[in-house]
């Protein structure tokens, strides 16, 4: 009776583009996230000077960059499954026993 679990399984190839799809869907969110996490201040001062500053806002910057590592690691996994669904080598299993295949008697 074998019971470990099966690497090679091609619905694994089905798991990999769900998760292609998961990671540029988070790579689409991140830039409208970024966006409004970056505001720009300009102050026009009495003298004619005019002074421009650009401020990040942490919470929104931090859900982008968040969210582009959410893709990563979905586009890591999605590699590990693709290479899991077709490479996959079929072993034979290993002999039974502490000292299988070794010389138990001197």
């Amino acid at each position: 009776m074998n019971t470990q679990p099966k690497l090679h399984q091609p619905r694994r190839a089905l798991v990999a583009v769900v998760e292609v799809v998961l990671a540029a869907v988070a790579v689409w969110a991140a830039f409208p996230v970024w966006h409004h996490g970056v505001k720009t201040l300009t102050v026009h001062l009495s003298d004619g000077v005019v002074l421009t500053s650009t401020r990040l806002l942490g919470s929104w910057v931090a859900g982008a960059i968040g969210l582009g590592l959410v893709a990563a690691l979905l586009l890591v996994d999605a590699v590990r499954e693709v290479l899991l669904a077709t490479r996959a080598k079929h072993r034979e299993p290993k002999p039974e026993g502490r000292f299988a295949g070794t010389l138990d008697e001197v």
